[in-house]
């Protein structure tokens, strides 16, 4: 089958790889129709190199047709359309029973203390091959895939693997007060879709901070208040003026280490790639320390006794925290890998033809998955518009 595989920091090829096989009596092989690039990818693109390996399957936000099932798998059948969330998870164990897939006991990764396995997304999390393919091998496959309705596009429901539960649960942990504020830092397609869901929850007001004019426009148009990173110096002052001198109720920093700013720290990560794998990885498990001029922006901004939300990822051991500043406002802090098993039946019935969401429209750019390699360079320089990608395996629709 074609896949993207990880070849070097910046390096990303699609290539013939071997076909995936039912390796447990409750696998399933699904061929894929739609998979998504997520910003978290461009991580292992710029940044997690020293947890991967040459030929590495990328991708996990993937849905298409189930092809073939393991002789113990009765929730699903041949021809049956499902979406694949992110973690792989069993919902048996204690943690899944907690609503916390992210954090399920079957696929933990002990060798580095870690949460539940990730689709495609380096050794830290598994290293299990991803989405980004033609086919994919998805395990506990009677309580992992949601089964999704024929008919509408795949742009309905592929959202459902990643970005949908990830913006879900970002403002549900944000704990918004009816009619309250809420601000969201970094305006990608997490940070986009959580504007609107922070809408639709009852936010009265709902402000979106972003430096580039294709992402801030886009919130714009549904109302959003947007505020331009180039055009200020003071942000956290921009959003108190904005919000009656408090600042907002909550912050959602869906940014995380691929901040803005702070150019020393990016050339230390960029210096740890260029080290042999065994000595980068120790330094990155030790003494990393990420980019953090959002997480430092939401702390300014928020209110005090208001509640922060991270939903973009952060990947340091060493990060320095104004723990001082936190415990003086009274900040609450709520983060983790999205639970996608734990929202599906809240978002499921917002995917209508109404389309409240605006999920049907919600993509930049489909492209053919082998357009994967100059999608991964053009979303990295956030060139051309693009802000949401979804590749289709296979010919791409002309409509």
């Amino acid at each position: 089958m074609r896949a993207l595989t990880w070849q070097g920091t910046r390096d990303v090829r699609v290539e013939d790889v071997p076909d995936p096989t039912i390796e447990r009596d409750d696998d399933a092989i699904v061929r894929i129709t739609s998979t998504g690039l997520c910003g978290s990818d461009l991580h292992l693109y710029e940044v997690l190199g020293p947890f991967l390996d040459p030929g590495d399957v990328l991708g996990h936000e993937p849905m298409g047709v189930v092809e073939e099932v393991g002789p113990a798998v009765t929730a699903v059948k041949p021809g049956d359309r499902v979406v694949i969330p992110f973690n792989v998870s069993c919902q048996q164990c204690f943690m899944c029973g907690q609503g916390l897939h992210s954090q399920c006991e079957a696929t933990q990764v002990h060798e580095y203390g870690t949460g539940a396995s990730l689709f495609g997304y380096t050794k830290l999390y598994g290293q299990v091959p991803g989405g980004q393919a033609e086919f994919l091998r998805v395990p506990f496959a009677n309580t992992l895939p949601i089964v999704v309705p024929d008919g509408p596009p795949d742009d309905r429901y592929v959202y459902l693997s990643d970005v949908l539960p990830t913006a879900w649960q970002g403002v549900r942990y944000a704990d918004v007060p009816d009619g309250g504020s809420v601000a969201v830092l970094g305006l990608g397609p997490i940070g986009t879709m959580a504007t609107r869901v922070a809408a639709l929850q009852g936010a009265s007001q709902v402000i979106g901070v972003d430096l580039v004019d294709e992402r801030l426009e886009r919130a714009r148009s549904r109302g959003t208040t947007v505020v331009d990173l180039r055009e200020h110096d003071d942000v956290g002052e921009v959003l108190r003026q904005l919000t009656g001198g408090r600042g907002p109720d909550a912050v959602i920093d869906a940014v995380g280490m691929e901040a803005h700013g702070q150019p020393g720290v990016k050339f230390l990560q960029r210096l740890a790639g260029l080290l042999p794998d065994p000595v980068a990885r120790k330094v990155m498990e030790t003494g990393g320390v990420d980019r953090m001029g959002a997480l430092h922006l939401a702390i300014d901004a928020v209110r005090r006794g208001g509640t922060i939300s991270l939903s973009g990822v952060y990947g340091g051991a060493a990060d320095p925290m104004p723990m001082l500043q936190l415990f003086d406002k009274q900040v609450q802090i709520r983060m983790g890998q999205a639970n996608v098993r734990r929202w599906v039946d809240d978002i499921l019935p917002l995917l209508t033809d109404d389309d409240p969401l605006g999920v049907d429209d919600f993509a930049t750019h489909r492209l053919s998955l082998e357009d994967a390699p100059m999608a991964y360079e053009t979303f990295q320089a956030k060139g051309d518009g693009m802000i949401k990608v979804l590749f289709q395996p296979g010919p791409v629709p002309t409509t």
